[in-house]
Parts: structure tokens; sequence; C-alpha cells
């Protein structure tokens, strides 16, 4: 009995030690709902190289693609001032973003997830909810927006204006921004979103979504995000969701909107790109590649770097793993058109 009980005694006591231990612990997720995961980006393996191309001089492709390309200038010669050079056009990687329904999660960062000290931001997938006689879900999303100029910092190409220079930075979090929050407040930048809550505005978006799947969307369906969705309003709020990366990727071109319709963003393709950026209010959607990053990056394929409204049906499989792969990351690629030396 005494050996029984001094096992019994022992065992107490681990058990005791290990609560003590996880507690003080500082787990990163029990600071919100839900489990932050994701990875660092690996700026080799996790990268599509080939959503580089096309590259073209004027509008001949010096290197082409099987990806479709915006329409670049025809001339191969350029004249910004009294500067002349050389009409360039390529993609490059700008910018990484995570999309999650958890506040405070950088899924690019690996997966770290922030302790603010306050509860704000917390965002779910809900439903199914009847809404016109049928069912769907509904979701909420955070984006974190960062800089990210692969190419300038990897000194891949050196001395080349055209780049976009600096270093890894976050640049913008949506936990802090009311107009992120709330639909109705969201209406201060996006007031004409009323014109085209109809019917026959979004019957208008299959158009887009067939354009965007089988090569570019269409800029003049500003409101269309393809095969998506609508791109109002402006904040992360999906009312029809159809999986996570359908839905993220909506709140990821809408966060890109957003910041076109603040004027944080500029226009940088087509012919007034050549001499510089240029506002642009109502974003241009061709101007915008998105490759998957987390939880499984996309390297390979032909929509490995999908245009905004392009189908989800070729770039879903494998992409969402329940409960440790929920966590969206995506690196966006930026058409360039510039006046080179």
């Amino acid at each position: 009995m005494t050996r029984r009980n001094l096992h019994s005694g022992l065992g107490a006591l681990f058990l005791l030690l290990a609560a003590s231990l996880l507690a003080a612990s500082p787990a990163q997720a029990e600071t919100g709902p839900g489990r932050c995961t994701g990875k660092f980006v690996n700026p080799i393996t996790d990268i599509c190289w080939s959503c580089l191309f096309p590259i073209s001089v004027g509008g001949l492709k010096i290197w082409p693609s099987e990806r479709p390309d915006t329409d670049n200038p025809d001339s191969p010669v350029c004249l910004c001032g009294l500067r002349p050079g050389i009409a360039m056009g390529f993609w490059e990687p700008v910018r990484l973003a995570d999309v999650s329904m958890k506040p405070w999660c950088f899924v690019n960062l690996g997966g770290m997830k922030l302790d603010p000290g306050f509860d704000i931001g917390f965002k779910t997938m809900a439903g199914p909810s009847a809404v016109g006689g049928a069912t769907q879900y509904n979701s909420q999303w955070h984006v974190h927006w960062y800089a990210y100029p692969l190419i300038y910092w990897m000194e891949i190409v050196a001395d080349f204006l055209c780049l976009e220079s600096g270093s890894v930075d976050i640049l913008y979090i949506t936990e802090i921004d009311p107009l992120w929050q709330d639909s109705e407040l969201t209406a201060i930048i996006n007031p004409e979103a009323v014109l085209f809550a109809n019917p026959l505005a979004l019957a208008a978006c299959a158009a887009d979504c067939v354009a965007a799947t089988a090569k570019l969307p269409t800029d003049e369906l500003f409101w269309c995000a393809g095969c998506q969705g609508t791109m109002y309003p402006l904040n992360g709020n999906v009312s029809a969701t159809i999986g996570h990366v359908q839905a993220s990727r909506l709140a990821l071109a809408r966060f890109s909107y957003k910041l076109h319709r603040e004027l944080v963003a500029w226009g940088t393709m087509g012919g007034k790109g050549l001499c510089g950026k240029y506002l642009m209010p109502v974003m241009r959607k061709q101007q915008y590649r998105f490759q998957a990053t987390n939880p499984n990056p996309q390297t390979k394929g032909r929509y490995a770097c999908a245009p905004i409204g392009a189908s989800t049906t070729f770039m879903s499989a494998g992409q969402v793993y329940p409960a440790i792969g929920e966590d969206m990351g995506y690196l966006v690629w930026r058409k360039r058109n510039c006046c080179a030396l």
C-alpha cells in the first residue's frame, strides 16, 4: 500500500508541475479565440519565379509566358521630360499579405499571434443562414499588408531604377481600422456602392468571372471581383462565402481596392506609368496577381499567380487544412511599365 501511495503521490506531483509549467508558458494562441497558424515565406522555394514573366520592350515580348499580360505601350522608345529610355514591362513581387479571421494573426511571420492587451477585431465564419430563400455562409477577415520588394533586397537585378526599393516592413493592419470593421462606416469611402447593389450589376460579374479565368479581368466592371463576388463594401465582410480560398482572395482584392481609394496605392501599369506612379482611385484589377504562400505555397502551374477574380476551382486543392491550415497568406505581384535608362 505504501508503494502504491508513493506512486500515486508522485503522479499527482508530476501532473501539478506540468499544469503549472503550461500555465506559466507564454502560449501565443491563448490570447484570443483560435490558433494562429502559418510559416515564414522562403524567398527561394516559396516564390513562383515564372510569375515574373512575360517581360516586354514596347509591344514586343522578349521573354514570353503562358500567363496573360496587360497591354503595353507600342513604342519601345519613351521619353520622360528630357530623358529618353526604353519602355519596359514586367511583373514584380512587391507586397505580402496575411488574410485571417483571427485578429493579430501574422501568418507569413510564422503564425505569430500578438496580444495587444484588449479584445478587438475578432472575426468568424458563420452559417448557413437563410438569405433570399437560399442558404449561404458569411465570413469576416482581417488583412496585414507588408512591404516586400523581393527582387530589390535579394539584389537579383542591380541598378535598375524601375524596381520597388526598400526593406521588409509591416505597412497596414486592419484590426485598428474602423472603416474595415463596419460596413456603414465603409460607405464613407465607397458611396457609389448603392448604385451596384442590384441584380443586373451583380449578373454582370459573371462575364468578369469568365474573362478573369480565361485571361484577365475586365477593368470596366470595376465593381466586380469576378468569380469571388462583388468588390463592395470595401471591407472584410464577405456575405457569400464558398470557402477559405474564395473568401480570402475576395477580402484581399477589396483591401487592395481600398488602398487605391484612399490614395495609398497608386497605378504603375500602362503608358501613364512609364514615368512614374500615378493616382488610381478606381483600381484596375489587371494590375495585380495573387500567389498563395500559406498554408501551401503555389509555385507552379497556370493559376499559381492568378489575376483578381479568376475561378478558385483550379487553385483550391491542398490550400486549406482543418484547424492547422485555415489562415491564408499571399504574395502580391504588380505589373510595372517603366521608362528604363
